[in-house]
Order: structure tokens, then sequence, then C-alpha cells
């Protein structure tokens, strides 16, 4: 096995363990029962103080800093990440779960775009046929949200599935490690969200289910994703946060028996099958030729 192969095998390793994580944060959140700043600011302070044991702890164990923010790119990439958990929890708040799980999915979309756009990684025939696919089931998702008033709830989804997609390929430009910039990017929201609850006080019915969530289950998910790009394409690691798309409906549909409406059923089933027939022609396709950088 060459090791450009074992190098890519690493990557969908550590992109299915974060994908798999990822898809237990709307439930936790849901779980928390609180108002949207209380729980996002808490939910990053968490994010934030886990990332500092982590790094203590490495410290002590290798005598040794780990990477942080690798420069400019680290600092951009951080920005996006921070950017991208305003605009998920708004989205959380004021639309439908499914409808957040399904239109976020267009990110590895947005990232073909942006890495033929400036990583001149042009993107194969079947990547742009599986778009047009996401765009209609997409398409039909925002419909519904227009019809019942979750549009604002569905724009939210859409950039921070944009957002998202952004930071991955800032991160497969630069090459570097960036593991830990989106645990340490959790300082901005969790700024923003704590000015904003804390004048009229923190309200969280449930605050260990966000605790949960901010200090374990969002920093391996966020490490795996960010970690990720290092050794696959902008597309393929996006692919994995789709995994969200596909399990935290189950989820919620297990706890709060929340069924989702007919059109978001039927755009997500558009999606999730484009994404599945694309995932499978990109395994394939390495499996034949040996992932050259």
């Amino acid at each position: 096995m060459s090791p450009a192969l074992s190098d890519h095998r690493k990557g969908l390793l550590l992109t299915a363990i974060g994908g798999l994580a990822l898809s237990m944060d709307i439930p936790l959140v849901r779980l928390g029962d609180g108002d949207i700043w209380s729980i996002l600011g808490i939910r990053s302070v968490a994010t934030v103080l886990a990332t500092l044991v982590i790094l203590a702890g490495m410290r002590l164990a290798s005598g040794k800093w780990p990477v942080l923010v690798p420069g400019r790119a680290g600092l951009v990439a951080g920005l996006l990440y921070g950017l991208s958990s305003l605009t998920f929890v708004l989205a959380i708040f004021n639309t439908a779960t499914a409808n957040v799980v399904f239109i976020v999915a267009f990110n590895p979309m947005f990232g073909a775009l942006l890495s033929w756009i400036f990583l001149k990684e042009k993107p194969q025939a079947a990547t742009l046929i599986t778009m047009l696919f996401m765009i209609l089931g997409v398409g039909l998702i925002v419909s519904e949200g227009l019809s019942s008033g979750h549009f604002f709830g569905d724009a939210m989804a859409l950039l921070s599935a944009f957002i998202l997609a952004a930071a991955i390929t800032v991160g497969r430009a630069s090459r570097r490690e960036m593991g830990f910039v989106p645990l340490l990017a959790a300082i901005l929201p969790a700024v923003l969200g704590l000015a904003q609850a804390l004048p009229s006080g923190l309200s969280i019915a449930h605050p260990w289910w966000i605790l949960l969530n901010g200090a374990i289950v969002m920093p391996v998910a966020f490490w795996c994703l960010a970690t990720g790009p290092r050794y696959l394409s902008a597309p393929e690691v996006g692919m994995f946060y789709l995994l969200e798309t596909v399990f935290a409906p189950i989820w919620v549909w297990m706890i709060f028996a929340e069924m989702p409406a007919t059109m978001t059923l039927l755009g997500g089933g558009i999606l999730v099958a484009a994404i599945a027939a694309h995932s499978g022609w990109m395994v394939r396709r390495k499996s034949r030729r040996p992932f050259a950088e």
C-alpha cells in the first residue's frame, strides 16, 4: 500500500469519526432546552475549556505545545469556524431539525465550487451532476420553509454550509495542521453568546447536556473534521459532514418524535441519494488510482 493511499484511508477514518460525533450536536442542543444565546455561550465555553485542558495535557506529556493556529490561514479558518457555529445555532432555533441537516448537506458542493475557483481542483463531471440534484433537493426543502415561515432558519443553514466549506477549503489550501483551530475558534461564539445572555441571566433547563456537547462531542467532531483536509480533498471532507444529515433526524425522531414535513423528506431523500451515489463513485475511483496530491 502506498503512503499516499494510507494517508487517504487515515483521512477517511478521521472524518467518519468526526461526522458521527457531529450528528449528536442537534439532539444535545435540543435536550438542553434553553434560549439560543445561553446555549451558544455555554456550549462554546465548554469547548474552549476542554481544548485548554487537552493542550495542557499534551504539553505535560510531550514537553512542547502542539500547533495551535498555523499562521494567517489558521486565523482565517478560525474566524470562519466561529461564524459557522453562530449561523448553525441560529438555524437550529429558527427552522426544523431536518431542514437544518439536509440544507447543511450542501457543504461538499460548496466545497467543490470553492476548490475549483481558488485551488484549481476542477470537479469531475459526476460531481457537477450531483450538484444539480442537490440544488433540486435544497430547493424543495427551502420551498417548505417559505410556506411555513422558516425562511430565516433555512437561510442560516445554507450560510452555515457555505462558511464551513470555505473553512475546509482554507485548510486544504494550507496543508497545515488545523485540528485545534475550530476548537479555539469557539472563543468567538462564546463571547457573543455570553454577552447576549448574561445581562438577563443564563437560561438552560438541562445544562449537563450542553456541557457534554461542548466539552466532549464537539471537540472530537471538530478536531477530526478539521484534520481531514490534510489527507482528503475539500469535497470529500464535506461529504462526511453529511453523516449528520443521515443520523441527526433519526436521533431527533427517536428522542422527540419530531416527524419531518413531506417536502423536507422528499428533498432530503434526493440529497442523501445524490450524496451516496457520489461517495460510492469517489471510493471506487480512489481504489483504482492511489490518492495523489
